[in-house]
């Protein structure tokens, strides 16, 4: 498998920032790691062994990026606005700089990519992609936490207007912009949550968004998964190779 590691000072972060990528071919991805997570998780967690067939075939390109989490959502010394802050530059790191990067690394410029991820990741690939729906093309996000004011993060509904943008269901239930929902429903959009243990707030962001597609006449594939799945890299493992299939059989 081809990989490579590229390092790079982000002037919208100020400080030094990494990503990996796999893969020499194919459709481009940008994976976010989970909770707190790193770069290299999802070769260290085992999903890159576990899609190798994907990435090796040339059907998929991952390009797994650095989160500032810590600096961010699970930043609990400073205010719920200085925490948007700090996620807004990361939004600009994303956006105005890996994007930038994936597409000269593609010799694509104008490809839109997708956006993956697991737990943590998952929030990260649906904001994103609901946020830059003309950069993302869709989304594979599994076992997410979709908004912001949960014990998860220490924020409750009164801090909720200074974090608002960056809760998707909050901000998607009052979105009736058409730029957005057309592009939307020219996305591939899918969210899968397991019913088993440690999946409970999961399952109730999942259903909220699924409420909300169908609303909006947005298509979206939201798949629950059985009372045995819990909130786990295994699980996340068949889920993974289930939709890539899908997509990209």
């Amino acid at each position: 498998m081809h990989i490579e590691e590229h390092r790079w000072w982000s002037n919208h972060l100020n400080r030094d920032m990494a990503l990996k990528i796999y893969g020499h071919w194919g459709k481009p991805f940008i994976v976010f790691p989970s909770s707190r997570g790193r770069y290299f998780d999802y070769e260290g967690m085992g999903m890159i062994d576990a899609v190798g067939g994907f990435i090796n075939s040339g059907k998929i390109k991952l390009y797994c990026v650095d989160s500032v989490d810590e600096e961010s959502w699970y930043n609990f010394a400073v205010s719920p606005a200085d925490r948007n802050a700090r996620h807004e530059a990361y939004d600009r790191y994303i956006v105005e700089e890996v994007i930038g990067f994936i597409r000269h690394h593609c010799q694509s410029p104008q490809e839109r990519v997708m956006a993956n991820g697991c737990s943590m990741g998952a929030y990260h690939a649906v904001n994103f992609f609901l946020k830059h729906p003309d950069v993302f093309e869709g989304t594979i996000a599994l076992s997410g936490l979709y908004r912001l004011d949960r014990p998860e993060f220490q924020l409750s509904a009164a801090e909720l207007p200074d974090v608002y943008f960056n809760s998707p269901v909050s901000y998607l239930a009052g979105l009736d912009d058409p730029w957005y929902l057309d592009w939307y429903r020219r996305s591939k959009i899918i969210v899968c949550v397991g019913q088993g243990p440690w999946e409970d707030q999961a399952i109730d962001d999942t259903r909220h968004l699924d409420f909300l597609f169908r609303q909006k006449s947005i298509p979206a594939w939201i798949d629950y998964w059985g009372y045995d799945v819990n909130h786990d890299w295994p699980w996340w493992y068949k889920q993974m190779n289930y939709f890539l299939g899908s997509l990209y059989h």
